[in-house]
């Protein structure tokens, strides 16, 4: 594969000193293929394979040494944990460093689908911090909001908008992760296809876009607030040469943080501000090629206040939810379509704010639609952290857990001395989803949207 690398990509990493050319195709053409995963700390349970060595900078994270069907694994499906590369897993290091967690923050991440640092981050901030995902694709926001159902955490807004929109937010969130589009080459070991579609004039093109979305986005920073800006791609002009821009249009400050050199994450310094960055290179890290810088407001910014928001007492009264949510303590009620939403009640204004200037995927955790004396209760509930744990439950085995995922129908004597009426099947003591119990039948409620279309 050393002949097919871009020549001109490999010259210009050649100009680094320290850049180990042959070690670097090396990698590349051993076409090792590496499968990590993140678990979810609030969904401890026994896992039907094996972990390997932990990755260093993600206390939750995991090599494996075998790829299993993830497809075909209950536990995937109920969010015990997340298929992420491991490079990536650094930013969860990142906030720890931060010490983020210490106080409750608004953080937005900007270009968040499929998931895999939104879940990550709702790990590393306090339970009464609002998170909101954002992605600007419909149908990759509708893969994200999956995802993060099944992670099932209840301070999380899933947004669909264009950058643009969050400049009717100025000084509103405390932290913004900008997962730039790229040119991808940090992923050529991991996708051969993305090296044909590689090219300095996209390169140039990425670096262009990557400027223009941050430049919407910025102001939504409040006084102090961190940005921590990333790529998949190696080259400066999307790295180290996008740190420079934003020091210097928006007087931004440099962040580092203290990294044990033995994991070999390669610190590099922008050309003109000596700005800090990590370069994570498959032939020094166990991981793919990913690059991430983290910036600090300076200045004080203009705030959006949540102050004069108007709360409007919900329809829906707390009791209604008493016997699906384990406790309502801290917890507010939203109507929306009939479905009943909860979500920290500290978050309340923030959440009404946030309805006025942008489109709303999902808030909170939606429980299920209220009929007026009665709740029909939702898939998301099912996967929810906050789910009552003396509902009624049903252990599976694996091949009925995974006829379950394939919304199939469920013997009836599995259920032998079950009440009629709602059901919750589990796999490993984890919930994947509810069914009704009736008198000579059980009906399936999995998601059609999600369901396992071929096993």
């Amino acid at each position: 594969m050393s002949n097919i690398l871009p020549n001109s990509l490999i010259k210009r990493l050649g100009i680094d000193p320290l850049f180990d050319e042959e070690a670097f195709k090396a990698a590349h053409e051993s076409g090792e293929k590496l499968t990590s995963i993140r678990l979810n700390p609030k969904k401890p349970t026994e896992l039907d394979f094996e972990l390997a060595d932990r990755i260093h900078w993600c206390e939750n994270g995991y090599y494996l040494n075998d790829r299993p069907k993830f497809t075909l694994d209950p536990l995937f499906h109920a969010g015990c944990y997340y298929v992420q590369e491991a490079s990536s897993m650094f930013v969860s290091y990142i906030l720890k460093e931060l010490k983020l967690r210490e106080r409750d923050i608004k953080a937005l991440d900007l270009c968040a689908a499929p998931g895999g640092k939104s879940t990550l981050i709702n790990d590393q901030i306090s339970p009464n911090s609002l998170l909101v995902s954002n992605e600007i694709i419909k149908s990759r926001s509708i893969i994200l909001q999956e995802n993060l159902m099944r992670w099932g955490y209840p301070n999380v807004v899933v947004t669909n908008n264009d950058p643009t929109a969050f400049r009717r937010l100025p000084g509103f969130f405390d932290l913004l992760v900008v997962d730039a589009p790229c040119s991808g080459s940090g992923m050529f070991r991991k996708d051969e296809d993305s090296i044909d579609a590689w090219s300095e004039a996209n390169v140039k093109l990425c670096s262009e876009r990557q400027q223009r979305i941050l430049s919407e986005v910025i102001s939504c920073l409040s006084s102090h607030g961190y940005l921590l800006y990333s790529t998949c791609s190696y080259s400066s002009e999307e790295n180290e040469d996008i740190l420079d821009w934003l020091i210097e249009e928006y007087n931004l400050d440099s962040i580092e943080v203290p990294i044990d050199q033995s994991w070999g994450i390669e610190v590099t310094k922008s050309e003109r501000a000596k700005a800090t960055g990590y370069r994570f290179y498959p032939h020094k890290t166990k991981g793919e090629g990913f690059f991430i810088g983290i910036l600090q407001v300076k200045n004080i910014q203009p705030t959006f206040s949540t102050k004069k928001m108007k709360l409007e007492k919900s329809p829906i009264a707390k009791d209604c939810l008493q016997g699906w949510i384990e406790n309502n303590k801290g917890l507010s009620t939203l109507l929306h379509n009939d479905n009943v939403h909860i979500f920290p009640q500290d978050l309340e204004a923030s959440i009404k704010a946030l309805q006025q200037v942008l489109y709303l995927k999902n808030a909170g955790t939606m429980v299920g639609k209220w009929l007026g004396k009665e709740l029909v209760p939702s898939h998301d509930l099912a996967l929810s952290v906050y789910r009552d744990k003396n509902l009624s439950a049903v252990e599976l085995t694996l091949a009925d857990a995974q006829d379950f995922l394939r919304k199939e129908q469920l013997d009836l004597e599995l259920f032998t001395g079950m009440e009629k009426g709602w059901c919750l099947v589990n796999y490993e003591g984890v919930s994947l989803g509810w069914v009704k119990v009736l008198g000579n039948r059980i009906n399936n409620y999995y998601p059609r949207e999600v369901r396992i279309a071929n096993l």
